[in-house]
Formats: C-alpha cells, sequence, structure tokens
C-alpha cells in the first residue's frame, strides 16, 4: 500500500492523539479552578441525582485518570479521584456528565438504548472482525472475509452512536449545572469546554473505525472480484 492509501489512518491517529491531549489539557486547566458553590464531583452528581428521583444510584470514588462512567447494570456513577474529591469546574463538569448519561438510562433515551444492544457485538467485532478478516484472507475463505466484516460493522455502529448519547449527556449535564446553580453562569463555559474537549476523542474514535471499515470493506471487496 502506498502512503496515500495509509493517509486516512494516518490523519485519524493524529486527531486521536489530537483529541486526547485537547481533553487532558482542558482538564487540568479547568480542574485547576474552584468552584465558586464549594461543590466536588461526588457532592454535584449526588445532588442532581438525589433532584432528578435517582436516590437509588451510587457515586464512588475509582482509580485512574480520567476514568469515569456510568454503569446502569450496577446503578453506579464511579468518578476518578481528580473528580470525586476536587471542587472544580472540571470535576464537576464531568460529574454531572455522567449524571446525564444515569438520567438518559432512567428517561430509556433511544439512541442510549441501541448503544447497550450493540455493546457485545460491538466488544467481538473490534477485537475479533479485523482477525477474522486476515484469516479469511490467508485461507482464501470469502464466507470467513465477509462474517469479520459484519462483525466489524457493529463495533463501527456502535463508536457512530455513541456520539448523539455522548453529546446528549453533556447537553443534560450544561441545563442542570445552569438550572441548579452548582456552577456560576460564567463557570459553565469552562464546563462547557472541558465536555466539549472529551467530545472530540469520541469523533476521533468514529472516525478511525469508519475508515477501517471502509479499507477492510474494499479490500474484501478486491478479493472478491478477482
Amino acid at each position: 500500500m502506498s502512503i496515500t492509501g495509509y493517509l486516512p489512518f494516518l490523519i485519524s491517529i493524529a486527531l486521536s492523539l489530537m483529541a486526547q491531549a485537547w481533553v487532558s489539557l482542558n482538564f487540568w486547566r479547568y480542574n485547576r479552578v474552584a468552584s465558586s458553590t464549594g461543590h466536588t464531583g461526588f457532592s454535584a452528581a449526588r445532588r442532581l441525582l438525589d433532584q432528578n428521583g435517582l436516590q437509588e444510584i451510587a457515586v464512588e470514588q475509582v482509580t485512574g485518570r480520567l476514568s469515569d462512567h456510568f454503569s446502569p447494570r450496577e446503578k453506579k456513577i464511579r468518578l476518578s479521584e481528580a473528580t470525586y474529591k476536587t471542587a472544580s469546574i472540571a470535576a464537576i463538569g464531568v460529574a454531572a456528565h455522567e449524571t446525564g448519561h444515569a438520567i438518559q438510562h432512567r428517561d430509556g433515551y433511544q439512541p442510549n438504548r441501541i448503544r447497550s444492544a450493540l455493546l457485545v457485538p460491538a466488544s467481538i467485532g473490534s477485537m475479533a472482525g479485523p482477525y477474522i478478516v486476515g484469516l479469511g484472507f490467508a485461507i482464501l475463505s470469502e464466507i470467513m472475509v465477509q462474517v469479520g466484516v459484519a462483525l466489524f460493522a457493529a463495533a463501527v455502529l456502535f463508536y457512530l452512536i455513541t456520539l448523539p448519547v455522548e453529546i446528549n449527556a453533556s447537553h443534560r449535564a450544561l441545563i442542570l449545572l445552569a438550572e441548579t446553580g452548582i456552577l456560576a453562569p460564567h463557570e459553565i463555559k469552562g464546563a462547557r469546554r472541558v465536555l466539549a474537549a472529551a467530545a472530540l476523542t469520541y469523533v476521533a474514535s468514529a472516525l478511525t473505525s469508519v475508515l477501517y471499515f471502509f479499507r477492510v470493506s474494499a479490500l474484501a471487496g478486491s478479493r472478491k472480484r478477482s
């Protein structure tokens, strides 16, 4: 393959690295800015959950850097140490974002339901799909190639549906923070920047998966024609 063939992947890798760097920079910047209300990530999440009738959702601290997530099966919001304990604009923004996911789950937000349904096939597809395609090429099995492509397609759909889910969770978070006064109006801008930077990582992941899928599909199509 010529360098031109690799160019889309090089661009997507560069975008992913830039997105990760932008997230880290914005979180670091606004994690140093104390919230005027004194809320920590934990207290903000707890208040938002309680005010939305989600008292059964627990909020706990976990290890890891930016490892914050919502587990609907366990009914828990897990916040990294930097988010859980810190009374900063960044910590509150991230905690509110995870609360947004909990509210999505409560409301049966359709894109979130689709993403949940795709989780298992997407996990299998992202890990096994490319290897099945490669094995199919190696043993000249068109059926195996097509199975691998189909499995990877589930992973691509998962990454694509993740975009509106994450954007909606951030949108909900910013509205909640403004309505409850957990962040002052002039602090909302900082939270928005942190969450917008995080959204770029999902854009990069979706772009990378789409480019890889098109490349694998093109290879499968050319092998079939030959």
